[in-house]
């Protein structure tokens, strides 16, 4: 039986770091283990650009990884030890407020009337989830790509609420490429899109399945399916398969809100503000953050005076590498967690 708990956190008048507001916000959210009366035995974990907050559920899956080896009884994230958060980002599509829900001044759902975010409105309305759950300090925040981007955008918008940082198989800099404008590229050709107002004109799940299986392939999912099919045919069918599946589940406007936040993301420039230790993890194959980034991520870090330590996990799963090969990188987040301990606190 799990101890996965499900829950939502519904909160009123968000105001966003670029101007407007929301006049309500849900999140979405998963925990696991319990909060210790002194409120400081958390661990924040942060999930990727298209997964969700099941990624810490004991055996759960998830595009960039699941988690379920890292998190648990006894693992690096020891539930027995730690009250374990994974809150779904605000504008994503698992269950916190996003494009498709309903906007309360009109009765009908935001579409492309959603407000553009910041990875800081998204670190800023999980810290309202975490106080809202007596959370009084982080041990760790901790996650891979887009959950690297938040883990950085934590130690430097909230630099004093958290004892460490580990941002993996990501970057302090969003990729180089334009993601909206790639998106638009496949949906534009849509006759649905309808410029992302397309609720009431059946959907675009084959655009969205079409262009999953893009994305997986590039990730490096074919090449870890090889083992389980390796007939390339059987293989490309469970990878349309699997893509088709997630977009049952996903909302199209949610890969823009969270992709034009992503355009705008970068902490390079405000390393100074991070007063923790940081542990930056890439993958020897990942094509998207490649380790050739690691140089300059950690000579950044060094010279705005952050203690950083860097590990590359030697797999060959690509970008998904930090839940497909989770074992070959949980000693060094292990160890990482026994040292904030030694330094925050028991």
């Amino acid at each position: 039986m799990s101890d996965a708990e499900h829950a939502s956190f519904t909160f009123t008048d968000f105001a966003l770091s670029g101007g407007g507001s929301l006049p309500e916000v849900t999140l979405a959210y998963v925990t696991r283990g319990r909060l210790a009366p002194d409120r400081r035995n958390a661990i924040l974990v942060t999930h990727g650009y298209t997964s969700g907050p099941r990624m810490i559920e004991p055996g759960a899956g998830s595009s960039e990884g699941a988690w379920s080896t890292l998190v648990g009884p006894g693992a690096p994230i020891d539930t027995e030890r730690y009250f374990v958060v994974c809150s779904n980002m605000l504008g994503s599509s698992f269950g916190s407020t996003n494009a498709a829900s309903i906007d309360p001044r009109s009765g009908k759902p935001y579409g492309s009337r959603f407000p553009k975010l910041s990875v800081v409105d998204i670190v800023t309305a999980q810290k309202r989830l975490l106080e809202h759950l007596g959370v009084e300090h982080l041990r760790l925040v901790v996650g891979p790509s887009y959950g690297g981007f938040q883990a950085f955008q934590w130690a430097v918008t909230f630099p004093d609420f958290m004892d460490g940082v580990a941002p993996v198989v990501t970057s302090p800099l969003p990729p180089a490429s334009d993601r909206v404008e790639g998106l638009l590229q496949w949906f534009d050709k849509d006759p649905n899109w309808n410029g992302g107002d397309y609720y009431d004109r059946g959907g675009v799940h084959g655009t969205l399945t079409a262009l999953r299986v893009d994305t997986l392939a590039r990730y490096g999912l074919a090449d870890s399916l090889a083992g389980q099919f390796p007939d390339p045919a059987a293989r490309d069918a469970e990878l349309r398969r699997i893509a088709s599946e997630w977009a049952d589940g996903f909302d199209a406007n949610s890969l823009f809100i969270l992709g034009d936040a992503m355009g705008r993301y970068d902490v390079a420039k405000d390393f100074h503000r991070i007063k923790v230790p940081v542990l930056y993890v890439l993958s020897r194959t990942d094509a998207l953050f490649p380790p050739s980034l690691a140089p300059g991520v950690m000579a950044g870090l060094h010279g705005a005076g952050v203690e950083a330590d860097y590990f590359e996990i030697d797999s060959e799963h690509g970008h998904l590498a930090s839940g497909a090969d989770g074992g070959k990188w949980a000693p060094a987040l292990r160890a990482f967690v026994a040292r904030l301990e030694a330094t925050g606190g028991s």
